[in-house]
């Protein structure tokens, strides 16, 4: 059976995506059809749009999102129809080098769904991340969908899908940041919130909050940061040297990826401190740091894909820590859209007005 849905689909680079109908196909082996509830706008479909991933239109946007498991293809049985579940971009194979090594959160053959959605012209659709969620319906591998407790709204939970996942793992997992350290996280929409929700989440003392906008300096500050530093008129090293007795961060999180911002972050840490990459870089931009600096400051220079995290461990976790009220994620959620608004929500991010817009069906 063949389900006709709405789905947005961006087809071609820069132009406004449309909303169309998309042919999604019942699951085969290993596969899943989930009836997706709420998906957040987030940058990376912005990308896609913009031909930032790859030239391959047109593409079904979407990706960081909660709904729930319609359908399941032979031999799934890691969730069953009904389930409540968050989708997840890394589906990790479990026999690459990484996981072998038991490094599953770099899995380097991630699985995806083998069959193809489609427009009703049959032109083949790639779905955004794997995943293609701008839609009412999607066919995602099983192993991309995550039981957690159905509690949690989608609009919340979805956020975990990406963007809030990638902040929060950036300081968690990645940069380790555990009681008393200092932190410093430059740039501060979503991804950046969210690095420094994990941070306080972590136990840190001090957390510097950069941006050059007074207004995403004002979430920071509701996220759990302790100072601010508007860098537009301030200079950010300096200030936070002033904030950590001279000394430099424990940890620095770039979530601009940006080199001007990166090197900022290299030169606001600690001697062993550790700086984290997590925001996307442009992929023309260059990086040149003085060699002598990178030895001599010791510690550890970390890019976070996606927070490093592995979803079967850490999606439920945060939906418990949610439940309990440790762990703010409805304060992501600017606006609640439906599937016409998406063009406009890119606007809204693209002036940063928003945290996260969010479809919900």
């Amino acid at each position: 059976m063949v389900h006709e849905v709405r789905g947005v689909v961006a087809r071609a680079q820069g132009e406004a995506v449309t909303v169309e109908t998309v042919l999604v196909p019942d699951p085969g082996p290993g596969e899943a059809l989930v009836d997706i509830q709420a998906c957040g706008v987030c940058h990376t479909d912005l990308h896609y749009r913009e031909g930032g991933i790859n030239d391959d239109f047109p593409f079904l946007l979407g990706h960081e999102a909660a709904g729930t498991v319609a359908a399941v293809g032979e031999g799934v049985t890691n969730v069953e129809p009904g389930d409540y579940v968050i989708l997840n971009w890394r589906a990790v194979c479990g026999q690459c080098r990484a996981c072998l090594r038991g490094r599953p959160w770099y899995c380097f053959n991630t699985h995806n769904a083998t069959q193809k959605m489609s427009l009703g012209d049959g032109t083949v659709l790639s779905p955004a991340l794997g995943i293609g969620a701008f839609a009412e319906k999607t066919l995602v591998h099983s192993g991309q969908c995550t039981k957690v407790d159905a509690a949690a709204p989608a609009t919340a939970a979805g956020l975990l899908g990406c963007g809030v996942m990638a902040g929060l793992g950036a300081a968690i997992n990645t940069g380790n940041v555990t009681r008393g350290d200092t932190v410093a996280v430059f740039g501060c929409g979503g991804v950046g919130d969210a690095a420094i929700a994990g941070a306080r989440l972590a136990g840190a003392r001090t957390i510097i909050a950069v941006d050059i906008d007074d207004q995403k300096l004002d979430w920071a500050k509701g996220m759990g940061a302790t100072h601010t530093v508007n860098s537009s008129n301030t200079d950010a090293v300096e200030a936070i040297r002033e904030l950590t007795d001279a000394f430099g961060v424990d940890v620095a999180i770039d979530a601009v990826g940006h080199p001007e911002v990166y090197k900022q972050a290299f030169e606001a840490r600690d001697l062993a401190g550790t700086v984290v990459l997590v925001g996307v870089p442009n992929p023309s931009a260059k990086l040149e740091l003085p060699m002598i600096e990178v030895f001599g400051r010791g510690g550890a220079l970390k890019s976070s894909w996606y927070g490093d995290c592995l979803p079967s461990r850490d999606f439920p976790m945060l939906i418990d820590l949610y439940l309990q009220g440790r762990l703010d994620l409805d304060a992501f959620v600017s606006e609640t859209i439906g599937l016409d608004d998406v063009e406009a929500a890119f606007d809204k991010m693209h002036h940063g007005g928003v945290l996260r817009s969010v479809v919900v069906f």
